[in-house]
């Protein structure tokens, strides 16, 4: 299984509230689409920087993932409100 983790602040000026929803239809018609994702869940950190976790079943999962992401709505609409600047990848391999 492999472990994905993002991290990052919200662009200036964004709307807490909008950016909830955009990351609510990100979840909905387009994360829990994807063949091979278990599981996701954003989390609030204390600094104003927010994490983003997936679960999928395979490191093959996750990149085919991110060839899916081009051109669809929901994934734009919530990029818009990410700051690309503080934005961090990691992935981790469960033992």
């Amino acid at each position: 299984m492999l472990i994905v983790t993002a991290v990052f602040s919200l662009v200036d000026g964004a709307s807490e509230e909008e950016f909830l929803a955009a990351d609510a239809r990100f979840q909905e018609e387009f994360a829990y689409q994807l063949k091979g994702h278990l599981r996701r869940t954003t989390a609030r950190g204390e600094n104003g920087t927010w994490l983003v976790m997936s679960m999928f079943d395979s490191a093959e999962s996750f990149a085919a993932a991110g060839n899916a992401t081009v051109g669809l709505d929901a994934v734009e609409n919530m990029h818009r409100f990410i700051d690309f600047s503080t934005h961090r990848v990691e992935t981790f391999t469960t033992l």
